[in-house]
């Protein structure tokens, strides 16, 4: 097959080459951190192994179980698939598998770990909402993501702070369970279970400022990418502006059970203040407004 069409975007290669090595750093910490309490390296390694293969190679199914969406023929869904054709041939990426997810909220994900073996997911309300061109634009983005390969990256590095909790609950139920022993070698294990509590907190609270890092950036690149693929970042803008209003209107507790799928939405369900940019998995409206703007009046002179 002919190479992509889809710039690759050097900024975004970089971030997750770093991010990949950091949380490598930190699954050894994690490992280290479970030997030091007592479990065997052989469990360890399972327990690392399975979380590791479970996010990674199941994490298309996952993210469709927990949006409750189904994947859709030609036949039930001849206007997505029209429109996913369209994308495929304009930017020589494979057809990834069509989801659709029927709630009322608008909005889109990609998912899967290589884009063989990929899924783009539409909400039914953003089918609803939005225009053949919206749509399109949409879901442009969305394929930006697969041909970026960043959402296997997410995946594995939301791993890492599930594990970081995982390890943190074992240590803080040892901590009181424990009865104030010592190890073999002397250690007091009460103080070494705390210790481990705390530096997986940490490692937990490190995963996730990296991968709400990327997750912004991500969300930059593939704004550009499917912008500059169908020609028309005026057009991706006026979807963010109409997603993004429509999303004010869906009721409060329909959008915070959605929220779990925040860093690999189009636009976030719910989204906080400047204050919590630095926790938050999208850039600004505005930010992402602007770089539309900026590459509209590139493209069209």
């Amino acid at each position: 097959m002919a190479k992509s069409k889809i710039e690759s975007d050097p900024g975004l290669n970089l971030r997750m080459f770093i991010t990949g090595l950091a949380l490598v750093v930190l699954y050894a910490i994690i490992v280290t951190l479970l030997i030091r309490i007592g479990l065997s390296l052989g469990i360890v390694i399972v327990i690392a192994a399975a979380m590791l293969f479970s996010q990674y190679y199941f994490s298309d199914k996952i993210a469709m179980f927990s949006m409750r969406a189904h994947e859709v023929t030609p036949q039930q869904e001849p206007r997505l698939h029209q429109i996913v054709d369209r994308l495929c041939a304009l930017s020589n990426v494979p057809k990834p598998r069509v989801g659709v997810a029927e709630m009322d909220i608008p909005n889109a994900f990609a998912t899967g770990r290589n884009p063989n073996h990929a899924v783009i997911c539409a909400t039914r309300g953003l089918m609803n909402r939005l225009p053949d061109e919206e749509l399109e634009a949409v879901l442009a983005h969305e394929l930006s993501h697969v041909a970026h390969r960043d959402v296997a990256v997410m995946t594995i590095a939301s791993g890492v702070g599930m594990l970081a909790g995982l390890v943190s609950r074992i240590a803080m139920w040892g901590a009181m369970f424990s009865g104030g022993g010592r190890s073999r070698d002397g250690e007091n294990i009460v103080l070494l279970e705390m210790v481990t509590w705390l530096v997986s907190i940490v490692i937990y609270v490190i995963a996730y400022l990296l991968t709400m890092s990327l997750s912004r950036y991500r969300e930059l690149s593939a704004d550009r990418s499917g912008a500059i693929l169908i020609g028309k970042p005026s057009v991706l803008a006026s979807a963010l502006v109409h997603v993004t209003g429509d999303m004010g209107k869906i009721p409060r507790t329909d959008l915070r059970q959605a929220e779990g799928m925040n860093a690999f939405f189009f636009a976030p369900a719910l989204a906080g203040g400047t204050a919590a940019s630095l926790f938050s998995t999208h850039p600004s409206l505005e930010k992402r407004l602007d770089q539309l703007n900026k590459l509209e009046r590139e493209l069209n002179g």
